[in-house]
């Protein structure tokens, strides 16, 4: 079996040459993980505070979720929803037990777009209506709806000729703004609870409660976007449970399944049971791997209190984080972002050297942590140590 120091001998094969040169890459490049930490190439150990963009929710090698990952793939790699699975319908029902009361209904898919797209074709084709309300700041992905709704693509990247719909961007934590914007032709309002890429803005829970019941004055239907915030990152199951307000659809992806291409819908029964054969569809989700992982997150987040361990150590890195370069910290549970005296980017490469991974934001000054919800005190104590280091 290969070591990570065998991968240290071998020839570096660059990626450069092969692919499509649209990400900027850090100067190190990882070749195994284990819990919370990643083994670069040259041997050093990296503490990953960044997750994968909030992926690695159990961090890696975890136990529980590599056995039943490789259990399933030895069993069944995949089938489509051509036919019934068991464990999809483990994973549909665990994951509906673990969503906010009122949502029954799961549809799988694969990405965080992929929710997003389908949540706002739901809402649109349910109500026929032709406007969505968005938040400034707010990202939903790169695919056409969900870029339509995501603040500054259609200036900078959206690409596309038209969008599939009118939008109308409103102030956050703004209620009388978004009021103002509601209408009769207003099929829905999305929002993320906690804006992620914005670099972990919190939107009040006086908001979201607003936008509910606004939502159901005008007959729209409201989405959270819970894709980056959702599956424990907030220390409640999501962010929605935080705040006491159910949406008519949530959607979540990243750390579902912990590591592999994993999303959702989830929605009200009074919408599932207005859908029928043709109205959704996807090839890969809903498939045997990926529901095998994602029944195996959720139970793991509810057995080993993981949920109570992201909301006491985001309690520690909110006070203790506050040294160094770091002047402010918003966001919630370990979706959490640091205002820093300088460019974040130049505190991210700072903690990089001294053997942190940390991730910067659409705000040049937020510096963002997004650790596997399996961090531990030592490593709150590593970070804070590093910061204490930095010069402001």
């Amino acid at each position: 079996m290969a070591t990570p120091m065998d991968h240290k001998r071998s020839a570096r094969l660059d990626e450069a040459p092969y692919t499509v040169p649209v990400y900027p890459q850090l100067p190190f490049e990882p070749v195994a993980g284990e819990g919370v930490y990643l083994l670069d190439r040259d041997g050093r150990r990296i503490l990953d505070m960044y997750g994968g963009h909030a992926v690695a929710s159990l961090g890696y090698g975890h136990p529980r979720l590599t056995a039943a990952i490789c259990e399933q793939a030895q069993r069944l790699l995949f089938q489509s929803n051509v036919v019934p699975l068991e464990i999809r319908a483990r994973a549909a029902q665990a994951l509906a037990a673990f969503a906010p009361p009122g949502l029954d209904r799961v549809f799988l898919v694969n990405s965080g777009a992929e929710a997003n797209e389908n949540a706002l074709r739901i809402a649109c084709r349910r109500s026929g209506r032709g406007r969505v309300i968005a938040l400034e700041g707010g990202f939903h992905g790169r695919s056409a709806a969900c870029s339509a709704v995501t603040w500054g693509a259609a200036e900078r990247w959206y690409g596309f000729p038209r969008m599939p719909f009118d939008v109308s961007f409103v102030p956050r934590d703004d209620p009388a703004a978004l009021g103002d914007a509601m209408g009769a032709d207003v099929a829905a309002v999305i929002i993320e609870p906690i804006q992620g890429v914005a670099g972990a803005v919190d939107i009040s829970h006086e908001y979201l409660r607003a936008a509910r019941n606004l939502s159901a004055t005008h007959g729209s239907l409201l989405i959270f976007d819970e894709v980056q915030c959702g599956v424990g990152r907030s220390g409640y199951p999501f962010a929605a449970d935080a705040a006491g307000v159910t949406p008519d659809l949530l959607t979540t992806a990243k750390g579902l399944a912990g590591g592999l291409p994993a999303g959702a819908v989830i929605m009200t029964d009074a919408i599932a049971e207005e859908l029928g054969p043709g109205d959704l569809g996807t090839t890969f989700g809903g498939g045997p791997l990926a529901c095998a992982a994602i029944e195996a997150v959720i139970a793991t987040i509810r057995e080993t209190h993981l949920l109570e361990n992201v909301r006491r150590l985001s309690a520690r890195l909110r006070e203790e984080c506050l040294t160094g370069p770091v002047t402010s910290i918003q966001g919630g549970g370990f979706l959490l972002g640091l205002r820093t005296t300088r460019p974040a980017a130049e505190i991210r490469d700072a903690l990089l050297e001294r053997g942190i991974l940390t991730g910067t934001s659409g705000d040049p000054r937020i510096l963002r942590l997004l650790p596997p919800l399996v961090l531990e005190d030592s490593h709150v104590d590593q970070l804070v140590n590093a910061l204490t280091e930095i010069q402001p």
